[in-house]
């Protein structure tokens, strides 16, 4: 297997070197047409909205993905795990194929496993940050169909703009408007969807209302109902515990405020609910010692925004929001045999508020484009517990935290572009009053400390076709409430709390190139290569130790470092994209290698589409390598998680057909999706995943939108 792990590296590192001094011969004059495919854009040329100035992502001087609305569609998601599953070096890991919450593995940061990981990629709906920490729980509790959108920003240079310590990067997911739904002239569009999955015998119905109340007023009322019973893998196994029910649903209201539609206020509301039974406490071992516990989760978000474009005044292009979220869990009718301690009934809970603002300065001259942006955010989090007697391991506090930021772009002649930035912030734990009650001994002290996130990065045009980038990071993140308070299960103990935890911190180097063409191989196609070279070193690494005190310690330093490979061909039937991530991490201190970063993998998908009858069909496969390189585990080191760490290789195979007619259609209005995942019943696991993912699947959607 090491072998060939070694010929494929060597393969796709040859491929893509052969591919690029092909296309850079290409003439100039071909790149300089600006002719498009009719039918769609890659992957690559997707607008990019998350890292500042809106731009597509081969001039995005970080990798970056973007889905959109008809990729969401078409793949007939589920889970998040769905939608990310083909975007390099990015994994869903925890209980990723359960609707009972997800968490996000980036380029070997992140398990799911403490509150370390939670708070080393940031992940926001609508702007707000979703943060659950729950031992061995997935953090994240939504529904793929209330999103139009979901970009993955890879790698720290995100801080900037998200806040410091986002050590791996930052998801951001967007939802639907009532605009996306409203055509031009019309008062009201309802849009009824149905969607059955064979392997969990699951179910979705969907009904979408869009109104326009008036010139100035526009109104989006959602709701989906999605149930399934356990769904089983590929060996024909139950996988215990992972059957659910997720009513969920949206309202959103748009206020205009001008003519012109550049000045709007915006209020939304969510509500996510997932009710499971007989859940495996940790979801590593459904059964056994843990035992089961039935959960009822609820994500409950709020939001006031306004936002004003102004595009006749350079200085003022402004946003504004104030937010709440709310994500609770909670467990009743414990069975947990030995650990039965620790059973009794709980509400855990994030309860945040979060006030954000940002304008962007404009200035522009005959060579060049400048862009100004300065922030503001602040973000007050608490953490609650809800049980009758405290719990060490999950200890109650509030987390508040302000910062300030300044990115700015500069673009000169097209060809330059360079993107300084910086951010400040502070953080100020405190511990809540179960914490001295735990312990018989004093609330400690507030904790507070500083970050420091500065960064810089670079693109430069050599033609229309290639360019090249670079970019040089460093943030700093603080330690989590469970971090410095976590008492274990330390009733009447000695406090032994992680006061003395340090900061981690993180350098992080990038540099890659972007091959860009059209009319390669026929008129009006496109092609589009990008390459991603990354080291990251982190000094100070937090970690738990197990049954070990105090429960947090910094271990010393650790290094990242990878490539990602990205290519996209549109033309305007046929149509093809392929990704690779290679990532390798290392323990600087005890030299082993670092046992959260996923083996390598490549996808690739190919379709046609036939755009006279609305159609497309095609091909989608993963192949994944076996990993090796994590330590065995010894009597000394293992614990729960040791029999996840090695996974053999595997592929898995997709087919689908898309319908979806357009406007001038006497079927306009329709669409049907039909996809068959996991063609040969491969039996799998994803690395870091707690199951076994799903056997051979039969999705269908079909749903139908009335315009008036």
């Amino acid at each position: 297997m090491t072998a060939m792990r070694i010929n494929l590296t060597r393969t796709a590192v040859t491929l893509a070197l052969c591919t690029t001094t092909a296309l850079t011969a290409v003439p100039s004059a071909h790149a300089q047409e600006e002719a498009k495919p009719q039918n769609g854009f890659t992957l690559l040329q997707r607008l990019v909205l998350g890292a500042g100035r809106a731009k597509v992502a081969t001039e995005t001087p970080q990798a970056v993905t973007a889905l959109e609305q008809q990729d969401i569609d078409e793949r007939q998601a589920s889970t998040v795990t769905d939608l990310l599953k083909d975007v390099p070096n990015v994994s869903v890991i925890g209980g990723a194929n359960r609707a009972l919450g997800q968490s996000f593995n980036i380029r070997g940061i992140g398990k799911g496993e403490s509150a370390s990981d939670e708070g080393r990629i940031i992940v926001n709906v609508d702007g707000v940050p979703q943060f659950f920490e729950q031992y061995r729980m997935g953090g994240f509790f939504n529904d793929p169909e209330l999103f139009k959108r979901v970009e993955v920003l890879r790698g720290p240079a995100s801080s900037t703009l998200y806040g410091s310590g986002a050590l791996g990067g930052v998801v951001n997911f967007e939802t639907k408007d009532a605009s996306d739904f409203l055509a031009d002239g019309q008062t009201g569009t309802l849009k009824l969807k149905g969607t059955y999955d064979s392997n969990p015998n699951g179910y979705l119905t969907s009904a979408i209302l869009a109104l326009r109340l008036s010139d100035y007023a526009e109104v989006l009322l959602t709701g989906n109902y999605r149930t399934a019973d356990a769904f089983r893998d590929g060996g024909g196994l139950e996988v215990q515990g992972s059957e659910f029910t997720t009513p969920n649903g949206m309202a959103k209201g748009t206020f205009y405020l001008d003519e012109a539609r550049e000045r709007k206020v915006q209020l939304s509301y969510s509500q996510f609910t997932s009710d499971q039974d007989n859940q495996g406490y940790s979801q590593l071992q459904p059964t056994g010692a843990f035992g089961t516990v039935d959960r009822v989760v609820n994500n409950k978000q709020a939001q006031i925004s306004y936002e004003d474009a102004a595009t006749d005044n350079p200085w003022l292009d402004l946003k504004l929001s104030l937010s709440y979220n709310n994500i609770t869990n909670e467990q009743t009718n414990a069975s947990l045999g030995a650990f039965s301690s620790i059973g009794q009934d709980s509400t855990y809970g994030y309860e945040s508020y979060q006030f954000l603002g940002q304008n962007t300065f404009e200035w522009t001259g005959d060579t060049y484009e400048n862009y100004l942006t300065v922030g503001g955010q602040i973000i007050r989090q608490n953490r609650t517990t809800g049980t009758a007697t405290p719990l060490g391991h999950h200890p109650e506090g509030t987390d508040f935290q302000t910062g300030i930021f300044v990115q700015n772009e500069f673009i000169w002649n097209d060809r330059l572009t360079l993107i300084p930035g910086v951010r400040f912030d502070y953080q100020r734990l405190s511990g809540g009053d179960s914490v001295g009650v735990l312990t018989g001994a004093a609330v400690p002290a507030d904790k507070s400390d500083t970050a420091f996130s500065p960064k810089i990065a670079a693109l430069y045009k050599f033609t229309d076709t290639f360019s090249v980038f670079g970019s040089y990071a460093h943030t700093e993140r603080f330690p989590s409430i469970d971090e410095i308070y976590s008492n274990d299960y330390g009733v009447g103990r000695t406090p032994n709390y992680s006061l003395g935890l340090k900061k981690e911190k993180s350098n992080n180097y990038e540099m890659g190139f972007v091959v860009s063409t059209t009319d390669l191989i026929q008129a009006g196609d496109s092609f589009d290569f990008k390459t991603t070279g990354f080291y990251n070193k982190i000094d100070d690494l937090i970690v738990r130790q197990r049954n070990m005190y105090p429960q947090y310690v910094n271990v010393g330093r650790a290094e990242i470092y990878g490539v990602e490979f990205e290519a996209g061909y549109e033309s305007n039937n046929f149509f093809a994209d392929a990704g690779l991530g290679l990532t390798v991490g290392t323990d600087l201190t005890n030299n082993t290698a670092l046992t959260e970063v996923a083996p390598a993998e490549l996808n690739i998908g190919a379709g046609y589409r036939l755009p006279d009858r609305g159609l497309s069909f095609g091909w989608e496969g993963r192949f994944v390598f076996a990993e090796t390189k994590v330590p065995m585990p010894t009597a000394a080191t293992t614990d729960f998680a040791a029999e996840r760490l090695r996974r053999a290789s595997f592929n898995t195979h997709d087919v689908y057909i898309n319908w979806r007619p357009d406007m001038e259609s006497q079927f306009a209005g329709w669409e049907a999706s039909f996809r068959v995942e996991n063609v040969f019943d491969t039996r799998y696991r994803d690395f870091l995943s707690n199951d076994n993912g799903k056997g051979r699947t039969f999705k269908v959607s079909l749903a139908k939108q009335f315009g008036w």
